[in-house]
């Protein structure tokens, strides 16, 4: 498979097996991530691979904030407790972690470069037959997440990366096209 492959069959997975994904798999995938450009060579990423006690900690947080927004309290409970059970038992989950610069400019590249090794594992979970769902929120700037994960002040969750084998195929969305989006300049 090209890189041109990968960048064209990547999408966002919605369904995965219960198949579990080798740690060989995610250690190659971690190994792409480190590789991403990087100005300065500043490598301000750290990457969390979330336990069970992790998961837990993220899905409980995240039913909190939905469950705010249902009146209903029973209804609000089951909204906790399917999003709790979703986050204990889905695939794979990989926690995107960068570290804070003081320096806006550097600030900016790192956070940029941080995403660029995001890409490179969903690029290189392609290749491995894996599929990846990447998720971002505020709820990762939740003082029970960052205690229960580690993040110290000085760092931020960029978002985690659901990782797994999927269960069918996912369906290309229709986009721009880069014609449309593009303009040659003199």
């Amino acid at each position: 498979m090209t890189a041109i492959d990968a960048i064209r069959a990547r999408r966002s997975t919605r369904k995965f097996t219960d198949t579990p994904v080798a740690r060989e798999q995610v250690e190659t995938l971690l190994a792409l991530a480190v590789l991403a450009p990087n100005h300065r060579m500043s490598q301000p990423w750290r990457f969390l691979v979330l336990g069970p006690a992790a998961r837990a900690a993220y899905g409980t947080a995240l039913g909190i904030r939905k469950s705010r927004k249902i009146e209903d309290p029973a209804m609000a409970q089951a909204t906790r407790d399917r999003t709790l059970a979703d986050a204990v038992g889905g695939p794979l989950m990989i926690a995107v972690v960068q570290t804070l610069s003081d320096n806006p400019e550097i600030l900016e590249e790192d956070y940029a470069a941080t995403w660029m090794g995001i890409q490179n594992i969903m690029l290189g979970a392609v290749e491995l037959g894996l599929g990846t769902h990447l998720r971002t929120g505020a709820v990762f700037g939740d003082a029970s997440v960052k205690e229960a994960w580690g993040v110290a002040d000085g760092e931020r969750v960029v978002g985690i990366m659901l990782l797994g084998h999927p269960d069918g195929t996912s369906e290309a969305k229709a986009r721009v096209s880069a014609a449309e989006r593009t303009v040659w300049l003199a």
